[in-house]
């Protein structure tokens, strides 16, 4: 396949087959973007169009989960490692250093990814989720144990489906309360919940005492932007003041007047301000 003169709709790797959905020129650079929980790669579709308006290609990818054709049952299948390696599998097709972008859970899946295939990567923007080590650094010195509460929730059997998929009304409270608006509660449950993707989804979660923490306070090495929403609902504001000391690589922070949910309500600030970023290197 020559991946500059045809579209990249799906991807192989481990008998899964992912989606992919690919816009923009194709002979232009690479941006590759990782949604988080709980929405797919739709979520990216704002900020695509105002990077693909001005001269990139974006590949936002629906991860091990979220594709119907990537589901495998398990949850050590959703540890850390496998949601690495699912990407770089999509990196080595692309074959070119690419700019990588994640939000939420797909940045966690970014920073990881910068931290074990730096080579692959021009530069990392890493939205609303720092560096790993500065996120669990901030549960001894603030409220973040308490803000991640939902984590442990997530990782028990059957209880988050039964929330969201019989408890309608208290799912989408629940959301509506991190600041989603009416169109992406509708979006969640239309893609998530209607789209067969909660539990798969939700095992991201639960795959996570199958992850390794062994490179913990391994420091990226590539050019790093980091962005947050001074109205996070997650992420705590002391882990943002660690996460610097995360990055031996030049690092740009910025702190917006938004939710957690960036790529959805402030797509055309995001865009430029990964432009912006990017274009200096």
């Amino acid at each position: 396949m020559d991946i500059r003169n045809e579209r990249l709709n799906e991807f192989e790797h481990e008998n899964l087959i992912f989606d992919v959905i690919d816009t923009g020129p194709l002979d232009a650079p690479f941006i590759v973007l990782l949604h988080g929980f709980p929405e797919t790669a739709k979520s990216w579709q704002a900020t695509s169009q105002f990077l693909n308006e001005k001269g990139y290609r974006t590949f936002a990818i629906n991860q091990r989960g979220y594709s119907l054709t990537a589901q495998p049952r398990g949850r050590h299948a959703y540890r850390s490692k496998a949601l690495v390696e699912d990407i770089h599998q999509f990196l080595n097709i692309l074959n070119e250093p690419v700019y990588l972008v994640g939000h939420d859970w797909g940045a966690v899946v970014a920073w990881d990814v910068a931290l074990e295939y730096p080579e692959k990567i021009k530069h990392l923007t890493a939205v609303s989720v720092p560096h790993k080590a500065a996120f669990l650094k901030s549960m001894l010195y603030s409220n973040q144990l308490l803000k991640s509460y939902y984590m442990g929730l997530f990782q028990l059997p059957k209880v988050p489906e039964f929330i969201f998929e019989k408890l309608p009304k208290l799912g989408q409270a629940l959301l509506k309360s991190t600041g989603m608006t009416e169109q992406q509660l509708q979006d969640f449950q239309t893609d998530m919940v209607d789209g067969k993707r909660m539990s798969s989804a939700l095992n991201w979660y639960r795959g996570l005492p199958f992850s390794s923490n062994k490179n913990l306070n391994k420091k990226v090495t590539v050019p790093t932007l980091f962005i947050w929403g001074k109205h996070d609902s997650a992420v705590a504001a002391k882990s943002i003041q660690f996460n610097k000391d995360y990055i031996d690589a030049p690092y740009t922070e910025i702190i917006l007047d938004a939710t957690h949910w960036i790529p959805a309500q402030n797509a055309q600030q995001l865009s430029e301000l990964i432009l912006q970023d990017i274009e200096k290197y």
